[in-house]
């Protein structure tokens, strides 16, 4: 099922085209309209004329978030103000925040690339989709909306928060279909027994879920306690929001929507990789007009895959993200990753997808402390079956990064929930 199937299918050739014709017309819009672009292609000694396909790209100078915000608010606009008709953002750690703005046209294209990505996930005009991302300044909830609205669904925009009242709604409103973070549907489906429902009352048949890294397990413990197929979708406020890629049903990587969003993957040295080698993400949105950025650098750590997939989609795939650059932690010299600790937490079984990695510093050597919840079924009065389960734990972590750890259990419901992005570390060194 495709919702544009003359987009999504188009041979490789001609994807080829249409992406050096819109790059080609990018860098001359930019250098044009966003005296940054043109500073910095002057300074790279790149003009307009030097791009000629999509195979120039690597000539351009990168965009990083701190460009975002070291002209904010509107500084990277490539449009006059009375053409922007939405501003999103999101919080930033320097206190500023990454503005992002969007044209009518912009908005038009958000709502197409989601509407695909929603397909690929089995909404169709019949379907009833709810929606628990937040609203607002976030770009989750709205651009799973409008997406939605554009297949002809129904919405139930809940936004986020109040558990019993989404539990409520989902079940009464019989929604089919929904939308939140990874961390939240895992909470969600932790609480239905909690809440006294049973799930097969729902009329759940699959979930949208992004906007931090989930592993494999976390996504069977979800399909298993909502009865759902769960679907990762991928997206960033700063090159669109949700749905500049998804799962289709195959789920052999996630789509990404190519005639819009050109990915490349790459290396230490900001060599570009080939295909299958892990490397940082870096978009260059191609159809933007509002704010058109070339070679941003998401920080996103993952691999692209354009091995034919069994769909017929022929847009490249990505890795679901394995971590991030700026989220990685070095431990005694180990590089770790919150994800790497998920997938030996929930291999094991019987254990929540709720965990907290505590990392200090003691006469001068990191340690790490690894906050564990266990299913309430596990929880036993038994304190050497619970010195088992820890000492396990503690070895499976030695063996799959190379590091001790000291695993703490505590009961379930103690890690504070999050109905947004889940807090996974707390580093209280002073680095």
């Amino acid at each position: 099922m495709y919702y544009n199937k003359q987009a999504e299918t188009m041979s490789r050739s001609e994807l080829d085209a249409l992406q050096s014709e819109r790059l080609v017309s990018l860098v001359r819009y930019v250098y044009e309209r966003v005296p940054f672009y043109r500073a910095k292609m002057d300074d790279a000694k790149v003009k307009p004329s030097d791009i000629k396909s999509i195979r120039d790209i690597v000539k351009l100078p990168f965009t990083e978030k701190s460009d975002l915000r070291d002209n904010y608010p509107f500084g990277l606009f490539a449009v006059p103000d009375r053409e922007v008709v939405r501003v999103h953002a999101s919080s930033g750690t320097t206190g500023k925040l990454t503005v992002v703005g969007y044209t009518r046209g912009d908005l038009d294209v958000w709502s197409e690339v989601m509407a695909r990505s929603l397909t690929c996930a089995e909404v169709t005009s019949e379907s009833t989709v709810h929606v628990s991302y937040g609203y607002g300044l976030f770009t989750g909830g709205l651009g799973a909306h409008d997406g939605a609205s554009r297949i002809g669904a129904k919405v139930i925009p809940a936004s986020s928060g109040n558990t019993a009242r989404q539990l409520m709604l989902l079940k009464d409103f019989k929604a089919t279909t929904l939308c939140c973070t990874p961390s939240y549907a895992a909470y969600l489906g932790d609480s239905v027994a909690k809440m006294g429902y049973d799930i097969k009352d729902f009329s759940l048949k699959s979930g949208v879920f992004g906007a931090e890294p989930w592993t494999e397990e976390m996504r069977v413990g979800i399909e298993k306690k909502l009865n759902i197929k769960a679907f990762d979708v991928y997206g960033l406020s700063e090159i669109m929001g949700p749905g500049v890629s998804i799962e289709c049903d195959c789920r052999k990587g996630l789509h990404v929507w190519e005639d819009h969003f050109y990915p490349e993957v790459l290396g230490d040295h900001f060599e570009q990789l080939p295909y299958g080698e892990r490397g940082e993400l870096v978009f260059t949105t191609l159809t933007k007009e509002a704010l058109p950025l070339i070679r941003y650098r998401t920080k996103d750590i993952c691999t692209l895959d354009n091995s034919p997939c069994p769909c017929g989609r022929t847009h490249v795939r990505m890795s679901k993200i394995l971590g991030r650059k700026d989220d990685m932690l070095i431990i005694r010299g180990v590089n770790v990753f919150p994800s790497q600790i998920e997938t030996v937490l929930l291999q094991m079984g019987n254990i929540a997808p709720h965990y907290q990695l505590v990392v200090d510093r003691e006469n001068n050597t990191d340690t790490l402390e690894i906050l564990v919840e266990l299913e309430e079924s596990l929880f036993s009065d038994e304190v050497r079956q619970l010195e088992q389960v820890r000492e396990k734990i503690e070895s499976n972590v030695h063996s799959a990064l190379g590091l001790s750890a000291r695993v703490k259990l505590v009961e379930s419901g103690t890690i504070p929930r999050s109905e947004g992005k889940a807090v996974r570390v707390i580093d209280k060194r002073k680095l």
